[in-house]
């Protein structure tokens, strides 16, 4: 054989070679990646699952720290240790790398596959969140999809009770609080419980309103006194830049809520900051409610807000220095979209991340519109709140959710009755 014919022959080799390969690397890459959902909402983990042998390995302090479960890392034993604290007691976990026997509370366990180290991450088999901490677990193999369901727990539920309530009363006491949406700033920047939508209600028979409330005191449920108002026409920024105008619907307030056994005032102002110089807007509201704290704390009552997210058109809220006033914050993360439509679900994390920024995770309580909501959606939002141990969740309102809601509810969080 001569050169000239050697070297055409280890040319096409060559090239063909460079065929394959570059084809085979094309198939590597386009193979997808193992997304985890955890209450149905994309989790980032550090690390992306793998399967071993038919068993799903996934990413375990990634996954416990997004389940509420604290993860230690031992370096020179090489174990990683979760607890998990309920109301059944503890459950002490103990992993070590390259071991198929883990120790649950002191006993001996074996795994289907030995927890192994991929970047600096600890993977382990799937089914272990299942087994020991109540966790669902599933993998779609088609999808290539990890899909994890929080175990049930405890979380700090409350209700709103206004505009046409009254068919899901029973069940207040289910709840750890209740606002009652019966009084509003009018028009003219006046306190008041009659008129359109939040107004004081007529008895229904023996059901009367001070009965609901007292009932609702009875039962542990804390009884808020909402009062609403809206900037559409701007009554509300009438009131909280006029000294006089504040004075009075302080002192009316803090009546209205002594006349019946409320232990708290919750303030719904909304639609600040849309139109108005948004800084001035944030301090005359702050200074309004430093007013309203001073009183509410002499009367012994509790302050809560419901305010717009961080990332909505209504810029008029500080969150920060509202969060140092008040003792809860309701973040009404929703409308973002079409009426009637779940909200889109990652706007209600960004507005999470946004107010965990500002205001620490122990005072903010995630806003359900539960007139957009649906039994699976609500899950998801609920599964961020329970994600990011937020204080616990608000139902905007009583009165309209369905059956399967308050099933799906119930089966998400144990409420308090």
């Amino acid at each position: 054989m001569n050169r000239k014919r050697l070297a055409k022959i280890l040319l096409s080799a060559a090239i063909a070679a460079s065929g394959f390969w570059g084809l085979q690397s094309a198939r590597i890459e386009a193979a997808p990646a193992v997304q985890i959902l955890l209450d149905g909402y994309p989790l980032n983990a550090s690390a992306e699952p793998t399967v071993i042998k038919g068993t799903t390995l996934v990413p375990f302090r990634s996954i416990s720290e997004a389940l509420g479960i604290p993860v230690t890392w031992n370096a020179q034993a090489k174990t990683i240790t979760a607890v998990k604290q309920d109301a059944n007691g503890e459950v002490r976990v103990v992993l070590t790398l390259n071991q198929k026997q883990a120790t649950v509370n002191g006993a001996a366990v074996q795994l289907a596959e030995a927890p192994r180290s991929a970047g600096g991450n600890t993977l382990i088999p799937l089914s272990f969140f299942s087994q020991q901490f109540g966790a669902k677990v599933q993998w779609n193999q088609a999808s290539r999809t990890v899909s994890i369901s929080s175990p049930k727990e405890k979380m700090y539920t409350l209700g709103f009770y206004a505009i046409r309530a009254f068919s899901d009363a029973p069940k207040i006491a289910s709840l750890d609080a209740v606002s009652f949406g019966w009084s509003r700033i009018d028009e003219n920047g006046k306190f008041t419980r009659t008129g359109r939508d939040f107004n004081w209600p007529q008895a229904a028979g023996d059901v009367t309103p001070e009965r609901l409330v007292t009932d609702a005191s009875a039962a542990g449920t804390i009884p808020y006194l909402m009062v609403y108002s809206s900037d559409a026409k701007g009554e509300l920024t009438k009131v909280i830049e006029n000294a006089e105008f504040r004075k009075q619907a302080i002192s009316d307030m803090l009546a209205a809520a002594a006349e019946h056994p409320f232990e708290g005032i919750m303030l719904d102002f909304e639609g600040l900051g849309l139109t108005t110089e948004k800084q001035s807007t944030r301090d005359a509201f702050t200074a309004f409610v430093k007013e309203v704290r001073t009183q509410t704390k002499a009367a012994g009552l509790k302050l809560g807000l419901a305010l717009h997210p961080l990332n909505s058109s209504y810029q008029g809220y500080d969150y920060k220095a509202l969060g140092e006033l008040s003792d809860e914050i309701v973040i009404m993360a929703y409308n973002y979209g079409t009426k009637k439509q779940p909200d889109p679900a990652a706007k209600v994390d960004e507005a999470i991340r946004l107010a965990l920024q500002e205001t620490d995770k122990s005072k903010l309580i995630l806003g359900l519109n539960l007139d957009n909501e649906n039994e699976n959606s609500m899950t998801t939002l609920i599964g961020l709140a329970k994600r990011y141990d937020l204080k616990g969740i608000a139902l905007w309102r009583l009165g309209i959710l369905s059956s399967a809601e308050w099933s799906s509810l119930g089966q998400t969080i144990e409420l308090k009755s």
